[in-house]
């Protein structure tokens, strides 16, 4: 097995826990704040990661030019948005309706790399990322199919038009990390993944809390004071990060991600084996599809 493959599964899964933690804080925190809590503890583990392979891996790090600061300030700024973006289409609709739209980040990905970076795909590649958009709608509703025919009759409607500039603003944070790791001349792919990863969680972390200090004063010192679980946010934030990363620098990021789609297996699993929920045959349905699009776009990559 190709070591992106187990990599990219780890990230999916580090985002999943991270996910519902996140969702705990909401309780403590506003919306941006909840976001903030990933950048601000995430940056020093990176940080750190960083020093280790530079001290205990015997690796020197990289030349850099602006440009690659300039690519991972795209891919920070990129994962704010969409963020953002992201948290406003639950507004306008609810949380299931808005990861079905965001999630059309997959197949943007692909688009974006094949018009502007020469990313090509294979056709088996392309028709598993779309089985696989397919079995996330269905998840996404949880089989039901009025809600599935709500998603694909409302693609004109706002919470859509917003869903789905989230998925194009996550693709533009995935192709950022990417082309930032292929600016760096030198080094092998795990120096120049977490040097990269270091480098936006700091930029973000400056800028979101800038933001906050200007617009939600006395949310940093929440923040702060809701340290015992947004430390934890921040680790497996940075460590679902560092496998996003990590599997972007081995290969083509709409590929990685079509694989990270099983993320939503992980929740699928969760709430059947831990929360003791019954799954319907709709459900059972998704998640077959989108295993069954994720060995496809392994089988046509």
């Amino acid at each position: 097995m190709e070591l992106w493959i187990p990599i990219t599964i780890g990230a999916a899964l580090f985002q999943t826990i991270r996910t519902a933690l996140q969702q705990k804080l909401k309780a403590q925190l506003s919306t941006n704040g909840a976001n903030f809590v990933r950048y601000v503890y995430g940056a020093p583990l990176s940080i750190l990661m960083l020093v280790l392979l530079l001290t205990l891996g015997n690796r020197v790090l990289p030349d850099w030019d602006w440009r690659f600061v300039a690519w991972a300030a795209l891919g920070g700024m990129g994962q704010i948005i969409a963020t953002s973006l992201l948290i406003y289409t639950f507004e306008l609709r609810n949380f299931t309706v808005g990861t079905a739209y965001s999630k059309t980040e997959t197949i943007q990905i692909a688009l974006f790399g094949t018009l502007f970076l020469n990313a090509h795909l294979g056709w088996l590649a392309w028709v598993g990322i779309a089985i696989c958009l397919v079995g996330v709608l269905v998840l996404s509703v949880k089989g039901d199919t009025k809600g599935l025919r709500s998603i694909i009759m409302g693609w004109t409607q706002k919470a859509a038009l917003v869903g789905v500039a989230a998925g194009t603003f996550f693709s533009v944070a995935a192709l950022g990390i990417r082309q930032a790791i292929e600016a760096l001349p030198s080094g092998d792919f795990m120096i120049k993944a977490i040097f990269t990863l270091a480098l936006m969680n700091t930029i973000q972390t400056v800028v979101m809390g800038a933001w906050l200090l200007a617009r939600e004063p006395g949310e940093v010192s929440r923040v702060i004071k809701s340290w015992r679980t947004s430390s934890i946010v921040g680790f497996t934030s940075v460590m679902g990060s560092a496998g996003w990363a990590l599997g972007f620098a081995l290969q083509n990021p709409a590929l990685v991600r079509a694989v990270g789609q099983v993320e939503l297996v992980f929740t699928f699993l969760a709430s059947r084996y831990m929360l003791h929920e019954r799954p319907s045959l709709g459900e059972f349905s998704g998640a077959i599809l989108v295993v069954g699009g994720v060995v496809m776009v392994l089988l046509g990559r």
